[in-house]
């Protein structure tokens, strides 16, 4: 049973992958077996890609591309097949957010967030599916979001593009299933980053931020998620294990999806 998630003899590109979730989703891919190859926008940025796996013993290939820039990744995926093999497995993480209110917020700035959060999956699938039809199948998943479910305030743009990714996800499972190709999502919920680090800071007075009490009361784990917890789901999407599996989200949220909230 246990062989079912080995991802040995798997080549997986995870985009973004220099650090935060895209790292700990390639760190357990690559603890299960698999050879890791990761992109990001500068060479600085592969670079500290490159050493911080090394440091955990892990060999990774890191290329530069802006995964928006379809020439770009054509070329990336080439030289990928090239120098590394067929990629086998494709985790969309890149990704962006910004946070303003709706009317405040300029169209190209719209634009950008839909960009890289859901053409770039767009593009990025659509260069390696040829590749994975030729070798017999292959798998696909996507960062999604809770906000592929849920609205909220100053979020419009990355809401707007999680949906869109979530029904992207069907779309490619449904049109390339035939070809032995898994398309899944994973949904994180609010997971302890350093970016997020400032909104579960301890306050002046010795109680919590406002924003770390909202998602404890709101999460039926009473904690914020690790990027780690997103290994185990991603490894089990990228293995043999999840062959019947197509067209799902699956959400790593502590259940805050299933919950109404505690009462006043």
């Amino acid at each position: 049973m246990m062989n079912q998630f080995s991802l040995e003899g798997r080549i997986a590109l995870v985009t973004g992958a220099s650090y935060g979730i895209g790292f700990a989703i390639a760190s357990a891919m690559a603890e299960a077996g698999a050879t890791i190859v990761f992109n990001d926008i500068k060479q600085e940025l592969v670079d500290k890609g490159v050493a911080a796996y090394a440091e955990q013993g892990i060999t990774a290939h890191g290329y530069v591309c802006d995964v928006t820039d379809e020439d770009a990744v054509q070329a990336m995926v080439a030289k990928i097949e090239a120098e590394v093999g067929v990629i086998d497995v494709l985790v969309n993480n890149a990704g962006i957010i910004k946070r303003i209110p709706m009317v405040e917020m300029s169209a190209k700035d719209f634009r950008q967030v839909i960009d890289v959060d859901l053409n770039a999956p767009f593009i990025v699938s659509k260069a390696v599916i040829p590749s994975m039809i030729k070798k017999g199948g292959g798998k696909i998943i996507n960062i999604c979001s809770m906000m592929s479910e849920l609205g909220r305030e100053t979020v419009s743009a990355y809401a707007a593009a999680k949906g869109g990714l979530k029904m992207l996800t069907r779309n490619i499972a449904s049109e390339y299933g035939q070809y032995n190709i898994q398309c899944n999502g994973i949904g994180p919920g609010y997971i302890a980053t350093p970016q997020t680090a400032p909104l579960r800071e301890i306050q002046p007075d010795g109680s919590k931020h406002p924003f770390d009490q909202f998602i404890l009361a709101k999460t039926p784990a009473n904690r914020w998620g690790e990027a780690a917890d997103l290994g185990g789901p991603a490894v089990f999407l990228a293995s043999s294990a999840s062959d019947f599996v197509n067209g799902h989200i699956l959400y790593v949220d502590g259940g805050i999806l299933a919950y109404i909230g505690k009462q006043p």
